[in-house]
């Protein structure tokens, strides 16, 4: 990026803003041209240019390379791994065929430049990533498909539970993840290392108004489900948004699941824009600071339970049939139903079908 100058000034257009200095017509002796108007031109008066990642793994680099939704500038592959075979190979040839540069560092190098992250001898330089602005979503009518499930992430930070996240929204069928653009962390190339490649491969959208995202939908007749943490027994729920057992959840309408950040859970306003709280009760009587699981866990256990009951889930058919034991009692019949567990006796099943109507 250059700067036009003239005699009396100089005018770069920069970023979609148009920057003029003016500069002095001769400069002092001993001064460099322009150097005291130059010095106070700001760093963000030039337009960025994006540097580029470090995309490592074979999974995120080979679906990378398929997708082929990033620009690779090149693709670095271990010296002294002989006969490349498999996934390898084929990452080598559709390299090669798109003219993309194949450079053989040794290992150390390789270790370097990905700071010591696990790259399998694969690595490959490549633009960033972002998500995808949420009207490119598009709308999806209630009566298209009762059982949609969207999957709405709000602020998370580690990339590794966001790539863990993505992989299992992926695998159990979501049809589409939102995030919330402000305190969320950007598609890193740990996160798609974290989701196995996953994220090269499916689209993420964004937005700086998950609250009013959520209430557009509720007014659409989406159910939105948040989720929290089992309550202890002698813990008075602060919100008035009824909760219930994942396992008890009936999936009858087009649902919104939004999962919170992984310290301090769904913000005040978020939870407020939820018509029911999923929370998953454990098997055991837990110490004060351990009532929560990883945020990544929880969610692979949350979608499962609602995924499940999808009609052409493959396990739907077989599921009535599994022998049970006449000697161990039903996992309903053990307190887990919501009106029996502890930690939700405030709840009223009225309550919670009001939540689910």
């Amino acid at each position: 990026m250059g700067l036009l100058l003239t005699v009396r000034g100089a005018t770069g257009c920069c970023s979609g803003r148009l920057v003029t200095r003016h500069f002095s017509q001769a400069a002092r002796p001993g001064e460099r041209p322009g150097g005291e108007e130059l010095s106070r031109l700001r760093l963000d008066d030039l337009a960025p240019t994006p540097r580029p990642e470090l995309l490592f793994g074979l999974s995120p680099c080979l679906l990378a390379l398929r997708a082929a939704r990033r620009r690779v500038a090149r693709l670095l592959l271990q010296a002294g791994r002989a006969g490349l075979q498999g996934e390898r190979a084929e990452l080598l040839r559709v390299a090669e065929a798109r003219g993309i540069p194949v450079l053989r560092p040794r290992r150390q190098k390789l270790d370097a430049l990905c700071g010591y992250q696990v790259h399998q001898g694969i690595c490959m330089e490549v633009s960033p990533l972002r998500p995808r602005p949420l009207p490119e979503a598009g709308e999806a009518s209630t009566g298209d498909n009762p059982q949609q499930l969207w999957l709405v992430l709000e602020g998370l930070q580690d990339p590794r539970n966001l790539g863990a996240v993505l992989r299992s929204a992926h695998f159990l069928g979501v049809d589409k993840v939102i995030t919330s653009r402000r305190n969320s962390c950007p598609l890193t190339p740990v996160v798609s290392k974290a989701s196995a490649g996953t994220v090269e491969v499916m689209d993420v959208f964004s937005t700086d108004d998950l609250t009013g995202f959520l209430q557009a939908k509720a007014q659409q007749g989406w159910l939105v489900a948040g989720s929290v943490g089992c309550l202890r027994p002698e813990t008075t729920p602060s919100s008035k948004v009824p909760v219930t057992s994942c396992l008890e959840f009936l999936w009858d309408r087009p649902t919104l699941l939004v999962l919170g950040n992984e310290g301090s859970g769904l913000s005040q306003e978020v939870q407020a824009s939820c018509q029911l709280l999923l929370t998953i009760l454990p098997g055991r009587q837990l110490p004060p600071g351990l009532e929560s699981l990883n945020v990544s866990v929880a969610a692979g256990i949350l979608l499962h339970s609602i995924c499940s009951q999808r009609k052409d889930f493959p396990a739907t058919e077989k599921r009535g049939q599994l022998p049970q034991d006449p000697q161990e009692p039903s996992v309903r019949s053990e307190g887990l139903n919501v009106a029996q567990h502890p930690g939700l006796s405030s709840r009223s099943g009225n309550e919670r079908q009001d939540g689910l109507a």
